[in-house]
């Protein structure tokens, strides 16, 4: 039996049904051709973590041979991880893709945005966001979210309508039965699009197993310098970590999600390859970002509060 073959055949003996990873990519492929008939500026959010490289080898499939019809976007806050950004500035060149790049930084310098006491700039991303979104014009945005995420995240339909002003309603959210998604909006508005939706982390990471997908190894155990902050191990930097009673040390160690090195915590954890952080996750009771990200914890609604004001 072929491999394509072999990939039709479910735990059940059915020779016509498509594994869990097989339709999932199947959805998320039909989501992104959706888009491109349906829209006229898409653009792809790109930050070189796991979920948006996962997407991004979803738009490639969906796709090929021709490249894909959209740009990539990333929010910079300033605070990434070095390895990320390496790791999405070869990726676009890899690919040939057109990056767009909106300055956390460039946003403070002139004076538009001011640094919080915390130093945390997750929060600070989404007047940038706007901001390229309406000088590009475009139209629907690609975001890596995932219902398994985080409450908030769980409202949202895979096709999530953004007001002139970015917010995002939840008493707007529309139908979206046998997979018919609405992309019709009103000049000023755009889309947010999650073809992730139905995935959960398991799942991303099985399908990266799969498909032999390439990550930045801070996603796999190394030693590092990092400090305990309100039960999170943080990685020193620049941006205001760690204060005078804080006490560095080095721990062997790996993320589980990328964002702002001020609020994205580590895990301590020995998992050295793909087997290993796909067996770490299954005994977890705790979401990724439930464990690794402050941000989320300023309140019970810290990100939906953010939704609303045109966050991702």
């Amino acid at each position: 039996m072929t491999t394509a073959a072999q990939s039709l055949v479910a735990t059940d003996g059915n020779p016509y049904a498509l594994s869990h990873l097989d339709a999932l990519e199947a959805e998320s492929v039909h989501i992104f051709r959706e888009v491109a008939g349906e829209f006229e500026r898409p653009v792809i959010l790109f930050s070189g973590g796991k979920d948006s490289i996962v997407m991004l080898h979803l738009a490639l499939k969906a796709f090929a041979p021709a490249a894909i019809p959209f740009s990539l976007l990333h929010v910079d806050t300033g605070h990434n991880f070095p390895e990320v950004i390496a790791y999405r500035d070869r990726t676009a060149a890899q690919h040939n893709l057109r990056l767009y790049v909106a300055s956390v930084q460039d946003f403070i310098d002139d004076g538009r945005l001011r640094e919080r006491p915390d130093g945390t700039r997750n929060p600070l991303q989404t007047v940038p966001l706007l901001d390229a979104i309406d000088s590009h014009k475009f139209d629907a945005v690609f975001g890596g979210g995932r219902r398994d995420e985080e409450k908030a995240r769980a409202k949202e339909r895979v096709f999530s309508l953004r007001d002139e002003f970015g917010a995002w309603d939840p008493r707007r959210q529309r139908p979206e039965l046998w997979s018919l998604y609405n992309g019709r909006h009103a000049v000023g508005e755009h889309v947010r699009v999650f073809p992730l939706s139905n995935w959960t982390e398991l799942d991303v990471w099985q399908y990266i197993e799969r498909e032999n997908i390439e990550l930045p190894e801070i996603y796999y155990a190394h030693e590092r310098d990092v400090f305990k902050r309100d039960g999170m191990w943080l990685t020193a930097g620049e941006w205001g970590g760690p204060k005078e009673h804080e006490t560095v040390e080095k721990r062997l160690i790996r993320y589980r999600t990328v964002g702002d090195m001020s609020c994205t915590g580590a895990v301590d954890s020995d998992a050295a390859t793909i087997a290993d952080v796909i067996a770490e996750i299954a005994a977890s009771r705790l979401t990724e970002r439930g464990a690794t990200r402050a941000d989320d914890k300023l309140s019970e609604a810290a990100m939906e509060d953010r939704k609303r004001e045109g966050y991702f």
